[in-house]
């Protein structure tokens, strides 16, 4: 990459933006004036008698454009666009960001101070921070969790109890503080080829009592014992220390099908929540992280209601629990349990 990086380019760039407004002046200056012993026509003609004539821009329009050329040569005089040369004013965007950044923070920072001084659990309550929290949000997170903080498949829902790295106060603003990096490795090989996965991704079925194969899901049982107990544990109820998921509930992130479990088992996931620690001031990841907080606790109804509502595939709203008679309605099926259960593939978002 060095090739991209050197001193070339910014000649280069200079070049090309020098020449090019030369090169405009001089052909302006060129259809500015007419020639000796040029006709007053260009010579094309229509229906015989039609011609064009030859004649020079008008005065008025020509200088326009002798304006325009002196107004791009002050311009790169005053202000970046000669390469490396950051013009004689000293402007820059990152200079001008770095201002504007310093007044707000001098404006709004009593008031993030004020709030950064309260407990989470407190502010889970506070109309007022939950409202700058609530727009933090949308700003910053609903691009990936949804304006309603309901998720989408891959990504988690933040309004229910379901957590993939601990839902305390302290542990959600270390990821978003921090972010995190949830990996889960490919094991088609090591489990022992897709027969073998297959059995595996029945017996995960079994642990949160969805419709399965009850040999598949016996013999799948050993090889989960195996290799997956490492992360999910013994009873497959995961481990928040790890990010791996409690396999034992009804809230998938990826699928819960045979096949999304299959493909997940064999190829492996790799999801990244970024840090924003660079982004975003303390005082600012502490409201936002009381606003994440009261979602999964039901508080701030009337914000989650000013969001746009995503549905997933049963229709119903995404981070809402599911009513019996609606699950029922889509899947007919009952698990051993006796409780309906979602479809096998279009199971709500979650953690």
């Amino acid at each position: 990459m060095s090739q991209f990086t050197s001193g070339f380019w910014d000649i280069y760039v200079a070049v090309i933006s020098l020449v090019s407004i030369i090169a405009c002046a001089v052909f302006l200056k060129l259809q500015s004036v007419r020639k000796a012993g040029e006709t007053d026509t260009t010579g094309h003609s229509w229906d015989e008698d039609l011609a064009e004539y030859n004649n020079p821009l008008p005065r008025w329009w020509m200088w326009l454009f002798y304006i325009t050329i002196v107004f791009s040569l002050a311009y790169l005089v005053f202000y970046p666009g000669l390469g490396s040369f950051s013009g004689t004013l000293g402007w820059s965007q990152v200079k001008q960001l770095e201002e504007e950044t310093a007044q707000a923070d001098a404006r709004f920072g009593p008031i993030f101070d004020k709030f950064a001084a309260q407990e989470v659990a407190a502010l889970a309550k506070n109309p007022e921070a939950l409202a700058i929290g609530q727009k933090l949000f949308l700003n910053n997170c609903a691009q990936c969790h949804a304006s309603d903080a309901g998720g989408s498949r891959g990504f988690p829902n933040l309004a229910d109890k379901d957590w993939l790295w601990g839902g305390t106060p302290e542990a959600i603003k270390t990821t978003i503080t921090e972010g995190r990096t949830g990996m889960m490795p490919p094991f088609g090989a090591a489990v022992g080829g897709d027969e073998a996965v297959k059995d595996v991704a029945h017996y995960v079925l079994s642990l949160s009592g969805r419709t399965h194969d009850s040999l598949r899901a016996f013999r799948g049982k050993q090889k989960f014992a195996q290799i997956c107990v490492a992360c999910h544990g013994p009873e497959g109820k995961g481990n928040p220390l790890m990010g791996a998921p409690n396999l034992t509930d009804n809230v998938w992130l990826h699928g819960s099908g045979e096949t999304a479990i299959v493909e997940q088992i064999t190829k492996g996931r790799n999801n990244q929540m970024p840090a924003h620690k660079d982004l975003l001031a303390p005082a600012k990841i502490h409201l936002l992280t009381a606003y994440v907080y009261s979602l999964s606790q039901g508080g701030a109804p009337a914000s989650r209601e000013q969001g746009s509502r995503l549905r997933d595939a049963t229709g119903r709203e995404s981070g809402a629990a599911p009513s019996s008679a609606g699950v029922a309605s889509v899947s007919g099926v009952t698990s051993p349990k006796g409780a309906p259960v979602p479809p096998s593939d279009g199971a709500p978002p979650g953690r």
